[in-house]
């Protein structure tokens, strides 16, 4: 342990600055070192963090109860891709008109979905009516 005097003493000796890296401990604890390079290498190290960081971003599909098979595979394609690229999908059920009285196509057809997508994603949120649209959101396992 030396006092505060002794440390800035050593520290001008060495051409560097009495640096405080932890203030709340008992006691403070200092470093002699070059402030200048431990601010750079402080600011590299978060630029990487942020480099390597990813935003998981919903992806939607938009589907209507009555959509035919093609169609159907088509978005599914497009489904899965969303999930290997890591973002989760959000699946919209668009009631127009008459629909509106079969209410149990749409259910099936986003039950459909989750079973087709079972082995790669998990549901973050049940199939649910909004107005005039059903909505599911999936997440990748």
């Amino acid at each position: 342990m030396v006092t505060t005097t002794e440390a800035l003493a050593l520290a001008v000796a060495a051409g560097l600055d009495l640096v405080e890296i932890a203030p709340n401990s008992e006691p403070p604890v200092c470093k002699i070192l070059d402030y200048g390079k431990y601010k750079y290498q402080a600011q590299k190290k978060a630029a990487e963090a942020r480099k390597k960081q990813r935003t998981v971003e919903i992806k939607e599909i938009k589907m209507r109860p009555n959509i035919d098979i093609h169609d159907y595979e088509v978005k599914m394609r497009s489904i899965v891709r969303f999930f290997e690229e890591g973002d989760k999908v959000k699946v919209t059920l668009r009631f127009r008109g008459r629909e509106m009285a079969h209410m149990e196509l749409g259910t099936k057809l986003l039950e459909r979905v989750k079973q087709d997508t079972l082995t790669i994603a998990k549901v973050e949120s049940e199939a649910r009516l909004e107005g005039r649209q059903m909505v599911m959101i999936l997440a990748p396992r």
